[in-house]
């Protein structure tokens, strides 16, 4: 069947089928990622029947990233990281190298190579900040001591992804992949440098240049960017709010891509990020999402494409060991670090439960290794299918943890209502946070549009 319109085929394929499959997801109380990801398989490649244009669909994919790293770095207060530091720091960089090493284990099982197997392992070390904020929200806990420290640690694994989306194509070619080519600045710096080699000038200069990207935004943007939002706050139009802020989202992420070399996922989160520190922060989280979501579900369903649904007849060892790495390693692992930085069993259970799925970040990097060739195409399958089933099985572990909190409020003769805000042993009890009170100046713009003289 000929497609004249391929973008928006696409968009009609994409949209509709996720509305449908993320019906269904909601009546069964799973994840709405669940139902994107699926919708992706059905107009997938490897699925019979209509089959949508991949270029495109790669495209609106870097769009959803763009955008979801945007949220992400909206969500991200270096205020609320520094005040769950001494568990979330070392607890998350912990975590991150156990399920790694286990990921690398089971890749050598496979006969891998080991550029293969660290990208495999980290792709499964992260959690999905978008899963776990859904559970914490449905069972208001993001204001809780245990709420926070649980997006302070998934912060933390953000950041070392984002570490990792900046070092990887540079060292793909030692990863054993395909090797970037070698810029002139790089080879400039090789001849000048002592003992310094192409690759390791590549490295330093991507490493300088995103080092001077986020100077930038911290010491120019963190002024200009906040200034511009109150500027056109104040000409009470939300349409033009809303087209400022994703104008500086997407220019941000593209000026950041064009002429510093890094990614637009790690522009987009700085855009984000240097956003967050102004008080209008909340009113563009508010006036943008409808658009994020939508990008995002696209994100979802292009991920879901790129599934191959034979890996679970052809490799049903190796995904019984990816899922047990994602919902078994990162869990237990969780646990223990938690009770060893000296905290509850409450704590303890709450952060096994938010690390036990992956979902974004990912993806992300899982596409990039089999972009470049360092890792093989059933990585990727076996991620998406274990990020798939992590989604689906993540509500019965929190569930799971919903009744030992009511069991332990009647034995304490509480309501089970009472117990999901429940202050454990050592942890201070959370103030009332209203985040989505708005700013004196965030007041200034009008529920509806100004009238058209």
């Amino acid at each position: 069947m000929p497609h004249e319109t391929p973008l928006i085929t696409i968009l009609v394929a994409g949209f509709g089928l996720a509305f449908l499959f993320g019906l269904l997801a909601l009546r069964l109380k799973l994840p709405l990622i669940a139902g994107y990801l699926l919708a992706g398989v059905v107009i997938g490649p490897f699925t019979p029947g209509y089959v949508a244009d991949l270029g495109l669909a790669a495209e609106l994919a870097e769009l959803g990233v763009i955008l979801l790293m945007f949220g992400v770095g909206l969500h991200f207060s270096p205020r609320d990281l520094m005040a769950v530091k001494a568990l979330a720091v070392p607890g998350a960089l912990g975590q991150i190298v156990v399920a790694t090493l286990s990921g690398m284990l089971v890749a050598w099982a496979l006969g891998w190579s080991i550029g293969a197997g660290l990208i495999f392992g980290i792709a499964l070390s992260v959690a999905s900040t978008v899963v776990l904020l859904r559970a914490l929200q449905d069972r208001e806990l993001v204001q809780t001591e245990k709420g926070r420290v649980a997006v302070g640690w998934l912060i933390v694994e953000d950041l070392v992804m984002v570490l990792a989306l900046v070092l990887i194509p540079p060292l793909a070619g030692l990863l054993g992949g395909t090797a970037m080519p070698v810029a002139e600045e790089a080879e400039i710096v090789a001849e000048v440098g002592i003992g310094i080699g192409p690759i390791a000038a590549t490295v330093l200069i991507t490493l300088v240049k995103a080092a001077a990207f986020v100077a930038l935004m911290l010491v120019v943007g963190q002024r200009v960017i906040p200034w511009a939002l109150h500027f056109v706050a104040h000409t009470r139009s939300r349409e033009l709010f809303r087209l400022a802020v994703l104008a500086i989202a997407l220019g941000v992420a593209y000026g950041a891509s064009y002429f510093f070399g890094v990614s637009f996922a790690l522009g987009a989160f700085f855009a984000g990020m240097v956003m967050s520190s102004s008080t209008l922060s909340q009113q563009a989280m508010r006036e943008t999402l409808p658009l994020r979501d939508a990008f995002a579900v696209l994100f979802f369903v292009s991920v879901g494409m790129l599934f191959n649904p034979g890996i679970l007849l052809t490799q049903p060892i190796a995904l019984i060991a990816t899922v047990a790495i994602i919902i078994g390693v990162k869990a237990v692992s969780g646990f223990y670090l938690v009770t060893l930085l000296g905290h509850g069993r409450d704590m303890a259970l709450t952060i096994a439960a938010s690390l036990a799925q992956i979902g974004e970040f990912s993806f992300i990097l899982i596409t990039m290794g089999a972009t470049l060739n360092i890792v093989p195409p059933e990585a990727r399958d076996l991620v998406v299918a274990g990020a798939m089933i992590s989604i689906l099985a993540n509500p019965l572990l929190f569930h799971l943890l919903d009744k030992r909190q009511a069991r332990k409020a009647s034995a304490a003769g509480a309501s089970p209502s009472a117990a999901s805000g429940e202050v454990a042993e050592g942890e201070a009890p959370a103030t009332e946070v209203r985040p989505d009170a708005p700013s004196a100046v965030s007041a200034a713009l009008p529920t509806d549009p100004p009238p058209v003289a």
